[in-house]
């Protein structure tokens, strides 16, 4: 039984056919939500996660969230796309639980499904091409009111539909019954760490919860990871506090408490180095855009 999978929950957030031209030219672009692509007609070229994609008609794009990415479109292209938030449980992204690949050649079948998705929500196409706008249209702070609205035979289509078109991202590798261990292990703490994002969360807590010694621990996480625990931690409680701007009316303050960041100065600072802004300008540039 693949419990990661059985939990996975998804919110649509728009849906819609795009003609795109040299205009769609963006950088520095980290959307809270998974992005979608199937590109049927023209070229484009997509960078994200280290890699450069050349959009190619049939083809599929996943750009997970809060990745930075860019855009280049040096004539024309035509792409059906889907935004989506994404989560398994406690706010525990499925991206840190399962490898996935960023292209796939697509099917008449993936195509069906995209159209299927603008059928059951016709009105929730981007008004701007401009992902950064894309990405904090007001809908933000609606989508699961609106999720609640749809009717329960919707609701499942969409959920359906989206993980179908998801799964074709997905690569399982073989592990060995060790490593299937040690993956388990950071299963564990990822659940850990994103349900106690808004307490005294430490490194020292972490290791404790694995009963591994602190050193041990952190180097084991780096490996892992790429980077150490505490930055980790922060980078987390930042991606969080992101989507409460963008989806809540709650203060500043409010926001800073709920990712366990009490000290408002320390939680400016942190928040302004990993995204560029202060979250007040963060907030208001991306809900007024």
């Amino acid at each position: 039984m693949n419990v990661t999978c059985e939990s996975l929950k998804i919110n649509i957030l728009h849906v819609g056919h795009a003609k795109l031209d040299k205009k769609w030219n963006y950088e520095n672009v980290i959307s809270p939500f998974t992005r979608l692509f199937y590109v049927t007609t023209g070229k484009a070229e997509a960078y994200h996660t280290n890699q450069a994609f050349d959009l190619k008609p049939g083809h599929m794009y996943l750009i997970p969230s809060y990745t930075y990415n860019k855009y280049k479109c040096d004539l024309y292209h035509e792409q059906y796309y889907i935004g989506f938030f994404e989560e398994i449980e406690h706010g525990l992204s499925i991206y840190s639980q399962k490898k996935f690949i960023y292209e796939v050649k697509a099917t008449e079948t993936d195509l069906n499904h995209f159209k299927r998705l603008l059928v059951l929500f016709p009105n929730l196409a981007v008004k701007n091409s401009d992902p950064k706008v894309s990405v904090n249209r007001p809908a933000l702070r609606n989508f699961n009111k609106r999720d609640n609205e749809i009717d329960a035979g919707h609701y499942l289509e969409t959920k359906g539909i989206i993980s179908i078109l998801l799964s074709k991202f997905i690569r399982d590798s073989g592990t060995s019954e060790q490593q299937q261990g040690n993956q388990g292990d950071f299963n564990k703490i990822l659940n850990y760490l994103v349900q106690n994002l808004h307490g005294d969360l430490t490194v020292a807590k972490m290791a404790h919860h694995c009963s591994l010694n602190i050193d041990y621990f952190s180097r084991a996480f780096k490996h892992k990871f790429g980077m150490r625990p505490n930055k980790y931690i922060q980078q987390k409680r930042i991606e969080r506090a992101q989507l409460l701007l963008l989806t809540t009316n709650d203060t500043l303050e409010q926001i800073a408490e709920s990712v366990g960041m009490k000290n408002m100065s320390y939680f400016s600072r942190v928040f302004k180095r990993i995204t560029g802004k202060s979250p007040a300008k963060f907030r208001k540039k991306q809900l007024n855009s």
